[in-house]
């Protein structure tokens, strides 16, 4: 079966990775039709998402994003698409949370 490996690199911290993963799961389960369940841990999360003819997990930290999936046979033949699908989607996720973390006003010191 054809593998799709994905790592991206971040600096957005558990807690604004953490929003990102679920809106990937949001998307995957309305666009792609998958069943995805959430895993929340200390110091990672996991995604494990299935369908027919496709599983897999994306493990979230507090500076990475690894996707790991299965391809059947039948989806095998679209890898090449399917992965640029995953990755357009997880970049473009990562830059709205890089967005949204840099507009946070920082934390106001008591004197």
């Amino acid at each position: 079966m054809p593998d799709i490996k994905i790592s991206r690199d971040h600096a957005l911290g558990l807690a604004q990775a953490r929003k990102v993963a679920y809106q990937w799961a949001e998307h995957a389960e309305e666009r792609l039709d998958m069943e995805c369940t959430y895993e929340e841990g200390k110091t990672n999360d996991t995604v494990r998402f299935k369908r027919s003819g496709v599983d897999g997990t994306l493990e979230v930290t507090a500076t990475s994003f690894d996707l790991h999936a299965k391809l059947g046979f039948l989806l095998g033949a679209f890898k090449g698409r399917i992965e640029s699908e995953i990755e357009k989607n997880l970049d473009d996720l990562l830059a709205k949370g890089s967005k949204a973390a840099a507009k946070k006003p920082a934390a106001k010191k008591k004197i």
